[in-house]
């Protein structure tokens, strides 16, 4: 079931994309970052209510508090460069270099979160780099 998931998500991020790319002329980048955000932000809320997920926000633990604010910042700091280089470059380059983001996450679970490194993820990880810079040269 993950693997539906994940595809969902692949699918929902191109669009993502495309739609950013054509709403986003003539808006200022970090207006538009903050348009998006106030979407997502109403959509994720809803479906906290719809799956009566509100009760566990006080079985939160500090250190899961922690991370989570982090993991906001860093996504709010992401959609923030995203939306800029989307304004500013082409989207298909923009999305190539953007999706670096799976090397990077490869090589943080590494060190981490002690991660397997594998031969196979390894050679995966240099084909993405690869094929990444053939798109943007």
């Amino acid at each position: 079931m993950w693997f539906i998931f994940a595809l969902m998500s692949a699918v929902f991020a191109a669009l993502t994309s495309i739609f950013a790319k054509i709403g986003i002329e003539g808006v200022n980048s970090n207006l538009a970052t903050a348009i998006r955000t106030f979407v997502v932000l109403i959509m994720a809320w809803v479906m906290v209510f719809i799956t009566n997920a509100q009760g566990g926000i006080a079985e939160i633990t500090r250190r899961s508090w922690l991370f989570l604010i982090l993991s906001g910042l860093a996504t709010g700091a992401s959609w923030l460069c995203y939306y800029y280089a989307l304004q500013t470059g082409n989207v298909t380059k923009v999305v190539s270099v953007d999706k670096l983001s799976v090397l990077f996450t490869f090589a943080f679970a590494f060190f981490f979160l002690q991660e397997e490194m594998t031969a196979k993820t390894v050679i995966g990880c240099i084909l993405i780099g690869v094929g990444t810079l053939v798109m943007v040269l």
